[in-house]
């Protein structure tokens, strides 16, 4: 089954969000692994910078951190959220924001038992094992690249993340997706079971889509992605007249793998950072956000690989459906 978990990633301010860290590091390293709490807790990490995880009910659920020299550490998960990929998209959060800030290595003490872990994420291991906290470690690093801009991301894209916001209502869920769609620059993806007329036969939505398909000249592009087009053929649905009248501009296909449709949440991600997240797609508990770049990437990376595999609805370029 493709691999979306209801939790997103954010910066965590260290003193602001103290709580939450210590909670987990507490949870992982001192209860679990018995690290006492005066090694656990240094003067570096009002120094570094910190990502923290959390499930759709903003509840922490693991961290990682930063230091200025490019050392990534302190990364916990709590049980119930391993083997989810939260430590995946926090690996990889930390490695983007050493990348950002124009770093071109990144080091870690890793703990042998996670060495595969990392190794997996390119890194590899620099001297012999040590001792640290009672527990086996080795050094590891791994070079990063100069950042690359994100896929056809705008330069005058937000800045300043912004916190995700609770879904759940479809009122809710139909005011961010229209947010998402003015906001977007030349790429809106869209993942559905059935484009659920309750939020993809609103109006304004459509106007809005169609609009931003017509206003770039450089080629605005909506792909949609569905896992019942049968269900779908026999609806009149605006969105699907739409793509009908601007078939250069909106393209639909249909996921053909098992773990594509059994796939159960709905998104949208655009490409100025901004992401809505249903827990289930004929349901509208969820989140959204604006800007929150590391959730809009995992959304982004995860819908490109299933567009890849999907095979082009035909059936939709047809005027009688």
């Amino acid at each position: 089954m493709m691999n979306i978990p209801s939790f997103y990633l954010e910066p965590a301010n260290y003193a602001a969000d103290f709580p939450d860290l210590h909670y987990l590091r507490t949870e992982v390293f001192v209860v679990e692994q018995g690290i006492a709490p005066e090694i656990e807790f240094d003067d570096l990490d009002r120094d570094c910078r910190h990502l923290i995880a959390r499930d759709a009910a903003r509840r922490p659920i693991g961290c990682g951190r930063l230091s200025p020299t490019g050392r990534i550490g302190r990364m916990a998960v709590l049980p119930a959220w391993r083997r989810q990929k939260v430590g995946e998209s926090l690996l990889r959060g930390l490695i983007e924001l050493a990348g950002n800030l124009g770093l071109s290595e990144v080091t870690a003490h890793a703990q042998i038992a996670a060495l595969g872990f990392y190794r997996r994420y390119g890194f590899q291991t620099v001297g012999a094992e040590f001792l640290e906290a009672g527990i086996p470690h080795t050094a590891i690093r791994l070079t990063i690249a100069a950042p690359a801009p994100m896929s056809r991301q705008s330069e005058d894209a937000p800045e300043s993340s912004v916190p995700a916001i609770r879904l759940q209502t479809p009122e809710a869920a139909a005011e961010a997706a229209l947010a998402l769609v003015q906001q977007a620059r030349r790429l809106l993806c869209i993942y559905s079971r059935n484009l659920d007329s309750r939020l993809y036969s609103q109006k304004p939505l459509v106007e809005a889509l169609k609009q931003f398909a017509l206003r770039n000249q450089r080629g605005a592009e909506v792909r949609i992605i569905v896992q019942e087009p049968e269900a779908i053929r026999g609806q009149q649905l605006p969105l699907i007249d739409l793509a009908q009248r601007l078939p250069s501009y909106i393209a639909i296909r249909a996921a053909v793998e098992a773990e594509d449709l059994n796939f159960r949440p709905a998104f949208i991600a655009n490409d100025n950072g901004g992401y809505l997240f249903q827990l289930q797609s004929d349901r509208y508990d969820g989140h959204w956000s604006p800007n929150l770049p590391a959730q809009n990437r995992q959304l982004s990376e995860e819908f490109e690989r299933v567009w890849q595999r999907a095979r082009i609805c035909s059936e939709f370029r047809a005027l009688a459906l």
